[in-house]
């Protein structure tokens, strides 16, 4: 039997590894050689077992009783079944308003692992419903109805959540708090960030359950949010979250990896909120979302803002630049569907836009491969909070704005859009729809578009207009000639009131549905589809890494659960 467990990252030049201490296991995520770990485990290592595996019994039928009972180093694995766990835990010194959850963690350093990906279900529908019930009277909102969550992680470090299922936890009606299936949260809302390393692996997401954007929903599939990492989500699956499957946000200095994620049938593949700092996001997929990928600065939300890429002290990140968000080695694709769950802002993101940063800086998007979106395929744009100064404090921190009138403008710069393949965006067929789009105002520095190709091997920049059989289409024109294609230096986008400003006003519907006209036609919602979930990969070895135990009989004694410390991750 293997001794360790592999997770590629594959991070170069930089290299990032996840390591283990001798005792108890301790994740650490080396970032340019510098680790960060959670607090020694101070007891021997046990392992607790949830459920039947093999014929053979754990010590648990509920995962909550198994985590009160873990303490640091400990591990808790979880036979196939489906748990509809009956608690609803809200986190200490939170108001009894707050949605509970099913699983709460506030132990530090301990590992929950499913014995099988697609077969261990946390289940957030009523006792006795059908696993992952659609049928109204099985949906269970919590005590008050005041929504629930699946598993969170509040406010402890070095937890790692594996190899599992969470469906159908959902929220407060009317767009309420709570419907996040897996929430590592570091201090909602606060500013203040109390999560350090955090990992998630081998996990699925999805809600069965759609009866309009006034009723409870399931928001989003796998959050961290306040956190400063090393965190990790990789090899994880989400589906039909009215928010977004994936989000990272509320961290000046992330962190995190997001690696080998797919997400579908969701108002947005992955949303950032004020996410910055060391931040990657590759070899992952958006598909068949309302919107694939959005990262913004917000001040009414998830603070402290702006959303702002540079690498702390001015270092280096991956590509060899001072921005450490690189969002690389991506398939960003067919983001035009209307008919998925969506609820509150996320309702209004741009229909059919492959990656949008909206008033984020110092992000980097290279070598992806973005096709099919309907209206573009890049789009770099302002972010205009009109809910500004309710939550956070009196100025617009980042932005520029006017208190009497209750809204933050923040405008993008410094981001590089580099060698990405790109086809067929745009379809759509208004103004301005396109491959790539940017919409700003002069800045020192602005943005950068160079490389870009389109997939028969086509370029426009400033060397050569045209080579094969199709170019790059961009607005405004030309975004890959002087001075769009030079980093560092002041560009120019497309102002606010220009045929691209119509565009993202009609695709996003922000102020209502546009009339259809031959220049204004963007898809409506008809009827949402919830899209069944797929078998997903689960790991290799449940046992991997696990103290021995009557589960995993034939495990060494000792073994530290992740590779050996400096043992490199590839």
């Amino acid at each position: 039997m293997p001794t360790r467990e592999k997770y590629r990252t594959s991070m170069t030049p930089m290299r990032w590894w996840w390591r283990a201490g001798a005792v108890g296991g301790v994740c650490v995520l080396v970032v340019g050689g510098v680790g960060v770990a959670g607090a020694a485990p101070t007891a021997a290592t046990a392992v607790w077992r949830v459920g039947t595996y093999h014929g053979i019994p754990g010590q648990f039928s509920s995962i909550q009783a198994a985590v009160d009972a873990a303490r640091p180093g400990d591990w808790i694995l979880i036979g196939p079944g489906d748990y509809h766990e009956t608690g609803n835990r809200v986190p200490p010194g939170l108001p009894d308003t707050t949605p509970g959850s099913a699983v709460l963690v506030t132990t530090p350093n301990i590992w929950i692992r499913g014995m099988d990906r697609n077969t261990v279900v946390l289940d957030g529908t009523n006792p006795g419903a059908p696993q992952c019930s659609s049928a109204p009277a099985d949906q269970n909102i919590g005590p008050g109805n005041k929504g629930r969550q699946g598993i969170q992680v509040y406010e402890v470090n070095g937890v790692s959540i594996e190899n599992m299922t969470v469906c159908n936890f959902l929220s407060a009606p009317n767009a309420g708090a709570g419907g996040n299936e897996i929430w590592f949260n570091g201090g909602h809302e606060t500013g203040t960030f109390n999560i350090g390393s955090w990992r998630g692996a081998y996990l699925s997401a999805t809600s069965t359950y759609w009866a309009g954007a006034s009723q409870p929903t399931a928001t989003y599939g796998l959050f961290a949010n306040n956190t400063y990492g090393p965190g990790l989500f990789t090899q994880v699956y989400a589906n039909n979250q009215s928010d977004s499957a994936f989000y990272i946000g509320a961290c000046p200095n992330c962190n995190s990896i997001l690696d080998h994620a797919h997400a579908e049938n969701s108002a947005e593949g992955y949303a950032g909120t004020n996410s910055g700092g060391n931040l990657v996001i590759q070899y992952s997929e958006f598909n068949n979302n309302r919107a694939g990928f959005s990262t913004n600065s917000q001040n009414d939300a998830d603070p402290p803002s702006p959303q702002d890429g540079s690498c702390p002290n001015n270092g280096t990140g991956p590509t060899g630049t001072h921005s450490c968000w690189v969002f690389w080695h991506n398939s960003v694709h067919d983001n035009n569907n209307p008919n998925v769950p969506a609820v509150g802002e996320p309702a209004h993101v741009p229909i059919g836009t492959g990656v949008l940063v909206s008033g984020g800086r110092f992000d980097t998007i290279v070598d992806n491969t973005i096709y099919n979106n309907g209206s573009w395929g890049v789009l770099l744009a302002p972010d205009v909070s009109t809910r500004a100064y309710v939550s956070y404090s009196s100025n617009c921190h980042g932005g520029v704005g006017a208190r009497v009138l209750h809204f933050c403008y923040y405008d993008d710069w410094g981001n590089e859009v580099a060698n990405n393949t790109v086809s067929d965006n745009g379809t759509f067929g208004n103004p301005s729809n396109g491959d790539l789009a940017e919409m700003s105002n002069l800045h020192i520095p602005g943005n950068c578009f160079h490389g870009n190709v389109d997939s028969s091997g086509a370029a426009v920049n400033a060397k050569s207009i045209q080579v094969g059989t199709k170019q790059v289409t961009t607005a405004p024109p030309l975004l890959q000639f002087f001075p769009h294609n030079i980093c560092g230096i002041p560009d120019f986008g497309a102002p606010l009131p220009s045929i691209l400003g119509v565009g993202l006003l009609c695709a996003s519907q922000e102020f209502g549905p546009c009339p259809t006209t031959p220049f204004t036609n963007y898809p409506k919602q008809t009827v949402v589809q919830m899209m069944p979930l797929p078998p997903q990969p689960s790991m290799p070895d449940p046992c991997v890494g696990v103290p021995q135990n009557p589960w995993c009989p034939t495990n060494p004694v000792t073994q530290p659960p992740y590779p050996v410390p400096g043992s490199p991750v590839s």
